[in-house]
């Protein structure tokens, strides 16, 4: 059983959750090497799935350049925002208000899922979320998120950023989807490292805002199912 405990953080500084994370991925690490050394007296493994807004920040990937940051300290402070150096894979990227940002600490072990995969299920979550409101999305070759019109040319945008990092097959950091986000934050960076794509939001190509309850309960029914997931009551 995979149990799974879901938290709604509300809108929450970047490091404060980035060290929630930490101690979550910890705590899972812990049992699973104790488990390992005394298979005759297993602990249950207790997953955690969190959902924030963030106030408005930016954090670059291990893998990732610093130019993709097209601004300096000082303008950081002008457009009220932060900047961090982190431990996922991927490259720059942006959070803010109006944007739906998911932490899954995940026992990949337990789900039987390589990095590879877990991504992929991560992605049909999105494109499955997106479709219910008629926004049809898709993968983008040798890039990770979910896309729209991939197939046509100079019109490839990004409504949601993938990041990742996975150790002793438990994974942290997640994914971000654009639902009311000021679109106008991804003008200073290169976003994910990509200098001729877009990005947008499920409220820039429905023409409305969206209500992120609404969206938050839609896509935790889809981790849950795409997943097999049981939340703890």
């Amino acid at each position: 059983m995979n149990n799974t405990i879901f938290e709604d953080l509300g809108i929450k500084d970047y490091k404060e959750v980035w060290d929630y994370q930490e101690q979550l991925f910890a705590e899972i690490v812990d049992v699973k090497l104790y488990n390992r050394e005394h298979p005759d007296t297993l602990k249950p493994i207790t997953n955690h799935l969190l959902f924030v807004e963030h106030p408005h920040v930016y954090t670059l990937g291990k893998s990732g350049v610093q130019n993709n940051l097209l601004i300096n300290e000082q303008f950081l402070k002008q457009i009220n925002a932060t900047f961090y150096k982190i431990n996922r894979g991927g490259d720059i990227t942006y959070h803010g208000p109006g944007q739906l940002v998911g932490y899954p600490i995940l026992d990949l072990e337990a789900l039987s899922l390589q990095v590879k995969n877990y991504i992929f299920k991560l992605e049909e979550a999105i494109i499955q979320t997106l479709a219910e409101y008629g926004i049809e999305s898709e993968r983008l070759d040798g890039a990770t998120g979910v896309w729209l019109d991939t197939k046509v040319p100079g019109q490839s945008r990004k409504i949601c950023a993938i990041g990742v990092k996975a150790s002793r097959y438990v994974s942290m950091h997640g994914f971000a989807l654009n639902v009311n986000t000021d679109l106008s934050y991804f003008n200073h960076i290169n976003p994910c490292g990509f200098v001729d794509k877009g990005v947008t939001s499920m409220e820039k190509e429905l023409g409305r805002p969206v209500d992120m309850n609404e969206v938050k309960d839609l896509l935790l029914r889809k981790i849950i199912n795409i997943f097999s997931l049981q939340l703890n009551k």
